[in-house]
């Protein structure tokens, strides 16, 4: 069997919320993300080929935003939880009374924690045997601006949040219909958010 991990970021910009699997084909996707999301839409295309000519036994998952310990925390190249919490503590650790952080806030995003993550895509290698992609997500939806004051509260950050609007939001809303992996497989999201960003933060608190 071979397993493609496709992106959440393959939906088109504005796909009703939240994203059902029909609907990953009815838009182009936001701009930021598209390149990267076509190229991995293409491996869902392929995989149905081959199993379609040849009886090629492949499926596609596409996962939400992931987060957890061992993350990547390179401000370079992170993603949006692992950037905010070392923004956060790396103003706490200069004693800067502000932070700034990209676009206004009012985006959503839906996160999935790595171990959650992690059971989703073993239980549909073990026994999903269908060509029709499957999202796998928590099912639970948050704006940046409340990932931010979350983090905030988390870590004791007391400062100033200044929003910079002059830099993108990306996707406005991204939140997944997770019915199809729970009634092909068995998977619901174990991991409460609160929990995992105390985990994640604990976790690099004690490796930075």
């Amino acid at each position: 069997k071979f397993v493609t991990i496709g992106t959440v970021c393959a939906y088109p910009k504005f796909t009703p919320t939240p994203f059902k699997e029909d609907d990953l084909w009815i838009g182009y996707p936001e701009e930021t993300n598209a390149p990267y999301g076509l190229a991995k839409k293409m491996l869902l295309v392929q995989g149905q080929a081959y199993h379609q000519q040849y009886g090629f036994n492949a499926i596609y998952l596409l996962p939400t935003n992931l987060y957890g310990p061992h993350d990547n925390f390179d401000p370079k190249s992170s993603h949006v939880i692992p950037a905010l919490i070392k923004k956060v503590l790396d103003a706490q650790d200069a004693g800067e009374k502000q932070i700034v952080v990209w676009g206004d806030g009012s985006p959503t995003r839906e996160f999935l924690y790595v171990d959650d993550a992690a059971e989703g895509i073993v239980l549909a290698t073990e026994t999903y045997q269908d060509t029709d992609p499957v999202n796998l997500g928590s099912g639970f939806e948050i704006s940046i601006k409340d990932l931010v004051t979350k983090i905030t509260a988390i870590t004791g950050f007391e400062g100033e949040i200044v929003w910079d609007s002059t830099k993108p939001n990306g996707q406005p809303r991204r939140k997944l219909d997770v019915s199809r992996a729970h009634s092909a497989f068995g998977f619901d999201a174990k991991i409460g958010f609160d929990e995992g960003l105390k985990r994640t933060i604990e976790w690099y608190k004690t490796t930075r």
